[in-house]
């Protein structure tokens, strides 16, 4: 079955969570797996799965299901795991050393070649093997290593005049965790936004208006009688 175009981002959002669950079965052993049983697994409908997968054509077989590794593999090649992106990191306070020293990159599609910093505290100290350097010879580091993709982890007032210098120099991608919108600027730039405030909120709205009966109390038994 050919891909369709025009996928919707939804369906490409539950990708990443197929993969990442695969690639767990994989680990634990797991050759074949079911529509059904993956539904069951991650809480979706297994028509849901199937209408997903079939976006990018056919994987598995009526009554056989899907080779765990094979669909693994090529989930990975549709979400680009393989190419690499050279990519630059913006920021080494708490959450660009965090995200420089525990993220998987490689494993991700990502090659992070350069850490960037204002502050002479931070410039010259090194994350998970990578030293820091002065943003005021990024044009230079660019001029040699051409990144592609930028994450940034700096104050929002700080965001539009980086990505002012970023996007003249090739660097039209980015991870941002602030709350600036590049694309009202750069309208082609493709932006992958991650509000840590927007998800705790939500998880704050989930728990106030869906909490449980106390441990040990019946539900009809938790009111003052």
């Amino acid at each position: 079955m050919p891909k369709r175009d025009n996928i919707s981002m939804s369906v490409i959002r539950r990708l990443p969570r197929y993969y990442r669950f695969l690639n767990q079965l994989k680990k634990e052993g797991v050759t074949r797996i079911s529509s059904t049983e993956l539904s069951a697994k991650l809480g979706l409908t297994a028509s849901q799965i199937r209408q997903d997968l079939n976006c990018f054509g056919g994987f598995g077989q009526q009554g056989y299901g899907y080779i765990v590794e094979q669909l693994a593999a090529e989930i990975g090649r549709i979400l680009g795991v393989e190419h690499n992106y050279h990519t630059v990191l913006f920021g080494a306070g708490n959450l660009g050393r965090a995200i420089a020293a525990h993220m998987d990159f490689e494993a991700l599609g990502f090659h992070l070649i350069g850490i960037f910093d204002t502050s002479p505290q931070k410039i010259g100290t090194v994350i998970h093997g990578t030293e820091v350097m002065d943003t005021a010879i990024f044009e230079e580091f660019c001029q040699k290593d051409k990144p592609e993709m930028a994450v940034l982890c700096i104050p929002r007032t700080a965001v539009e005049a980086t990505v002012d210098r970023l996007y003249p120099l090739g660097v039209h991608n980015y991870w941002n965790f602030s709350h600036y919108d590049i694309s009202m600027k750069y309208p082609d730039a493709i932006v992958e936004n991650v509000h840590l405030n927007d998800s705790l909120l939500t998880l704050c709205y989930q728990i106030s208006n869906f909490k449980k009966p106390s441990a040990g109390i019946p539900a009809e038994k938790s009111k003052t009688e």
